[in-house]
C-alpha cells in the first residue's frame, strides 16, 4: 500500500466516524498539513467549553485524536 492509498483509507474512516467535518490538506511551511472544518458553526457554550469550529494538525492520526477529543467536549455537553 502507498502512501497515497494509506492516507485516503485513514480519510475515509475519518468521515465515516466524524461526518460533521470536511476533510483537507494543506502544504504550506509552518502550518498543520491536516484540517478539519465543520459543516455547520458551534454554538457559544459550545466554544466556551473548548470545541472549534477548524482543527488542524500535522499527521492524520494525531487530526484523528483531536477529533476524538472534540467528539469528548460536545458528549459532556450533551449534543
Amino acid at each position: 500500500m502507498t502512501d497515497d492509498e494509506y492516507e485516503q483509507r485513514v480519510i475515509d474512516v475519518l468521515i465515516s466516524t466524524h461526518p460533521g467535518w470536511y476533510y483537507e490538506q494543506r502544504d504550506l511551511p509552518g502550518l498543520p498539513r491536516w484540517w478539519a472544518t465543520r459543516y455547520y458553526p458551534l454554538r457559544p457554550d459550545q466554544r466556551r467549553a473548548g470545541a472549534r469550529d477548524v482543527l488542524g494538525r500535522t499527521t492524520l492520526h494525531g487530526l484523528a485524536g483531536a477529533l476524538a477529543r472534540h467528539d469528548e467536549i460536545l458528549h459532556l455537553l450533551r449534543y
